[in-house]
């Protein structure tokens, strides 16, 4: 569900001085810690359903506050070993309308990006961030060719032609991925009421969100000097918005799963201070022949069973079992392995999963609001 970092205005300060391209984050916060604060009213709101036109749209929505263009996925070497990546680039608008033009490092635009690799056979998770102001070329995006790019970190398309093959580039001296992305069986998913997607009751406090929920992807892993090629399936989520956590809400658990019978589920969990879930909570699950089902929490009841302790004392439910009895589904979720932190400027869970129970199958799960 991913509307994760309107927290980086907050970190914003002297955004018109030439800045490093990359800077080591000095603490860690919890999403929950910003996402309280109401953006700058100049940026647009998701306020009502809208048209959404393509390939315009894979592009940049500077009119809000913050988007991204999220990657998750299982892969598997050619040799047996197995893990899970993500790749998210994240716009966050510091002020509405564009800079002054008498400076090429004036921006209003800032690019976070996170990777990371999870070696599943190993049980070891390894992640980057990076920075950069949008600014003399350093991080932007733009339609045609497809591209958003920060620094070296890029997610790029054809020159021409279809969307699909994405190529996805990032790496730093521990980790990297080279990955082509290509297009699914499946059809592009509008997420919520025809793609807005509402987190609170106040209006504005939604987003605008599509997905492709399984993208064949090949191409090579690197873990220190060893290289992998490997193949699996990439989940893609798009999603840009002006909100922000209502007063009553702690932050939500995102589950993107990938069930061996073809068959795709994603479902938000909007989780109140009180830890229960709340009515905005909503999916999808998504058929074999992409013929979707649009779910709210009476479809779905998400339990945790199962928690993990950081060695901050973090604790994070990685266990779940997810019911949907009107299609038949008693899922048992698990982290593929328990330690999956993302402790960069934002602390968040983010990790591969194995799914069990009455169907197989793999996925991704994002677990925020934690870290206080």
């Amino acid at each position: 569900m991913r509307f994760i970092i309107l927290l980086i205005a907050a970190l914003s300060t002297g955004c018109d001085r030439p800045p490093a391209d990359q800077r080591q984050a000095s603490a860690s916060i919890g999403v929950d810690q910003r996402m309280g604060a109401e953006p700058d009213p100049g940026f647009a709101r998701a306020l009502k359903p809208r048209a959404f036109v393509f390939p315009h749209d894979h592009g940049a929505h500077p009119e809000y506050a913050t988007e991204w263009w999220y990657f998750t996925g299982n892969l598997r070497a050619t040799d047996g070993r197995r893990f899970g990546y993500q790749l998210t680039l994240f716009r966050v608008g510091l002020t509405p309308g564009p800079p002054l033009p008498d400076s090429d490092w004036r921006a209003h635009q800032l690019f976070m990006g996170h990777l990371a690799i999870s070696d599943i056979t190993n049980r070891r998770h390894h992640s980057s961030e990076r920075f950069s102001r949008a600014a003399a070329g350093l991080a932007g995006a733009q339609v045609e060719p497809f591209r958003v790019w920060l620094g070296p970190w890029s997610i790029s398309g054809n020159n021409k032609g279809p969307f699909f093959p994405l190529q996805l580039r990032a790496a730093t001296p521990d980790i990297a991925i080279a990955l082509t992305v290509d297009a699914g069986a499946k059809p592009i998913v509008l997420q919520g009421d025809q793609g807005l997607s509402r987190k609170a009751a106040a209006p504005g406090n939604a987003s605008y969100y599509y997905s492709f929920t399984r993208l064949p992807t090949s191409g090579e892993i690197r873990l220190g000097d060893r290289r992998f090629q490997v193949g699996g399936d990439s989940w893609f989520d798009r999603e840009w918005s002006s909100s922000a956590l209502a007063a009553d809400q702690a932050g939500w658990d995102w589950f993107a799963l990938q069930l061996d019978d073809g068959r795709d589920l994603m479902f938000y969990r909007m989780r109140g201070k009180d830890g229960k879930a709340q009515r905005f909570s909503t999916g999808v699950l998504l058929e074999a022949d992409g013929s979707a089902h649009r779910l709210t929490l009476d479809d779905v009841t998400p339990t945790p069973v199962r928690n993990w302790t950081s060695d901050e004392g973090v604790s994070y439910p990685v266990g779940w079992r997810l019911v949907l009895p009107g299609y038949g589904l008693d899922l048992q979720v698990d982290a593929a392995f328990d330690d999956q932190e993302m402790t960069h400027r934002v602390r968040y869970w983010e990790g591969a999963v194995a799914v069990t129970g009455s169907h197989t199958g793999a996925g991704y799960l994002e677990l925020s609001g934690y870290a206080n």
